[in-house]
This record gives C-alpha cells, sequence and structure tokens, in this order.
C-alpha cells in the first residue's frame, strides 16, 4: 500500500510515498551539503548578531479585541487591518474574522525543550492577549511554523477553537491532540466561513515550492502550501516558505475572473517572506530571498507587500536586520511606495484601505 493514503495519480504532485513540488522539484539536500553549510558557517562566524535592535511596538488590543462588534455594526466603516506578531505569525482582521498565520509563540522552534533556534524578540502579541480568533491558517509542518503549544493554546480559547485549515496530513496530528474542528485541504481545494450578515471568508490553499518533515522519517508525507483569502473587504495572499517557482503566475491567472478591476483588482495584501536566505547555494530552492519575494509579488498581482519571516528566528546566514535592510534599498531604488512594500514593527497594526462591498 502506498505511504501516502491521500495518493491520486492524476494529480502530479501526488506520490506514492507523499508529496512533490510543481513541475516535481525537489528541495532536498545530502548529509555533505548540511555539513558544509553549518561548517561554512561556523567559519565565517555566521549568522552576525543585529546591527540595529528589531523594531517593536506596544499591541492596541483595545482596537483588536473591539473589532468583531465594530464590523459587525458598520461593516463598510470598520475595514481590515493587520498586525505581525512575529516571524510568519501574523494577526489579519478582515470580514469580520481574525485569522492567524502559522502562529508560534513557544521561545524555541524545536521539538525540544532547550535546544534549536531561540527568539530574538518576544511575540508582539502573547495567545492571551489575541481577540478570539476565527481561523488558523497552517503553511506546512516544519517547527517554526507548526508549533504544538500555540496550537494547544489556540484550541482551549475561550469561546471555542478556531477553525484549523491545513494541508492534507496534517488534520491526524492535529486529532492526537484533540483538536477536530480542521479543514484540511488539497491544493487549489478552498473551504467558505461564514458567519452570515456579510462576514467571512473563502480560503484556498495554494502550491508552494517547499518540502515537509517533522522527524527523520516523515519527509514529504504531508502537504505544503500557501493561501488565499478572499473576503468581500480585502484579498489577503501568504505563501507560507516558498522557493521562486512560475506557478506564482497561475495564482495571478486563476484568480484573475475575480480580481480584474471592476471587483477591486489584485490581492490587497501579500504577506511575504523575507528572511532566512542565505547562503543562497543551500537555500534557494525553498526559500526566496528579498528580490523573488518582490518578484512574486508582481507574479500575483499584489497591490502591496508585508515583509514577514525575519526578525524573530536565527534559521540562516545572513543577520536578523539584514533583510529589511535589503528591502528598504530595493524600495528605494526601484521607485516603491512605503504604501506598497511595507516593514512593520512586531506588535504594530496597520489598516488596509476596504476592497469595498461587492461579491468577492
Amino acid at each position: 500500500m502506498p505511504r501516502n493514503p491521500f495518493y491520486n495519480p492524476a494529480k502530479p504532485h501526488h506520490r506514492p510515498d507523499g508529496f512533490r513540488n510543481p513541475g516535481g522539484d525537489e528541495v532536498s539536500k545530502s548529509l555533505a551539503q548540511v555539513l558544509r553549510w553549518r561548517l561554512e558557517a561556523r567559519r565565517d562566524g555566521l549568522p552576525r548578531p543585529p546591527s540595529d535592535p528589531i523594531p517593536t511596538a506596544r499591541p492596541d488590543l483595545a482596537r483588536l479585541h473591539g473589532y468583531a462588534a465594530r464590523h459587525a455594526h458598520d461593516p463598510a466603516g470598520h475595514g481590515p487591518s493587520i498586525t505581525w506578531a512575529g516571524h510568519a505569525t501574523v494577526l489579519a482582521q478582515l470580514g469580520g474574522l481574525s485569522l492567524l498565520t502559522d502562529p508560534i509563540f513557544s521561545e524555541r522552534a524545536s521539538p525540544l525543550p532547550g535546544v534549536g533556534p531561540k527568539r530574538h524578540q518576544a511575540p508582539g502579541l502573547a495567545p492571551h492577549e489575541l481577540p478570539h480568533v476565527d481561523v488558523v491558517l497552517i503553511s506546512h509542518n516544519h517547527y517554526d511554523h507548526l508549533d504544538d503549544a500555540s496550537v494547544r493554546a489556540l484550541a482551549a480559547q475561550a469561546g471555542g477553537p478556531p477553525l484549523f485549515v491545513v494541508p492534507l496530513g496534517l488534520k491526524r496530528w492535529l486529532a492526537a491532540r484533540g483538536i477536530t474542528r480542521v479543514a484540511e485541504l488539497d491544493w487549489w481545494q478552498s473551504v467558505s466561513v461564514d458567519h452570515g450578515a456579510g462576514t467571512g471568508a473563502e480560503v484556498v490553499l495554494l502550491p508552494a515550492q517547499h518540502w515537509s518533515a517533522r522527524g527523520i522519517n516523515d519527509r514529504q508525507l504531508t502537504l505544503w502550501g500557501g493561501y488565499a483569502v478572499l473576503a468581500r473587504d480585502c484579498h489577503l495572499f501568504y505563501p507560507g516558505d516558498t522557493g521562486y517557482s512560475r506557478e506564482f503566475v497561475r495564482v495571478r491567472e486563476h484568480f484573475a475572473p475575480r480580481q480584474h478591476e471592476a471587483a477591486g483588482g489584485g490581492f490587497d495584501i501579500a504577506l511575504m517572506p523575507i528572511g532566512a536566505y542565505a547562503p543562497r547555494w543551500f537555500m534557494s530552492a525553498q526559500h526566496v530571498d528579498v528580490d523573488e519575494a518582490l518578484k512574486v509579488c508582481a507574479d500575483v498581482g499584489a497591490k502591496r507587500m508585508l515583509g514577514v519571516h525575519c526578525g524573530t528566528f536565527a534559521l540562516s546566514d545572513e543577520a536578523l536586520d539584514e533583510p529589511p535592510r535589503v528591502l528598504k534599498a530595493l524600495r528605494e531604488e526601484r521607485g516603491l511606495s512605503e504604501d506598497q512594500c511595507w516593514l512593520m514593527a512586531i506588535g504594530e497594526t496597520r489598516s488596509l484601505p476596504p476592497r469595498g462591498t461587492g461579491p468577492r
């Protein structure tokens, strides 16, 4: 029997023993390559400490907790916003919903206490400070994106658990922790979260170029991906972890019938990973660099970009403050405005112009 219980031979990204990337590209490094990377980094003293402190801000808890009530009273007058909690964890409030991407609030991104990448900045929001979370998006099962303690805390929130939206194979992992409110998707599948009275969104799992594993024997056994979140007042794009792929042009083509100019245009915001990219010979297949992040935004037709997946965990050879510096330089070089290409402090909230009140 195949190791992959979801195996469908009609789908090119399915294999009997797991999943693969669009076009069949593998993200696979030998032990020799891993050792070379780590030895070279140690030899060169990488990553170097940040030159400047990572900016932080006190979260506006009253604003975040009052969003659902304000939106219910006046949807047109209380539009979407995003709050960066650190790393790839973003609280997006849109369509009357509070949604979290890849929540990690733990001290380390690791299966073992006291071992593995340690936070350099406290989360911008602690779990007990969050408003009631309606939806949690998990992009893949790496420890800095699927954190055991964080999902347990969210599942135990007052008022009932959120809906966890996950790629194929992760429903079982959550069920083992007593978490059963789960929507498990393949690429291009979707789930609607509809709370009535104009409140809700459609969530679509999208292809990404990455890989999965939490141990030594489960590589590629669960799927990975990114997300489109389509609400009346905001279209959000989050690719999870990904290398650059022409698949992002397909994303734009797929949503074009719903994102023409009269319907509000392309994605209102892209939450783009800009860190964990060095050295390129090792990281390029699995993590975009800053230039490629901007290219992905152009490919999918995003109006604005927020740089995430930086400033929190030292996962590769660049300094924690290097990706924001590179993004600022590229923004100036290409004549992009701060409204097109954002950098935020951890804990900061920023409003987005609403798309309007027409159909999604």
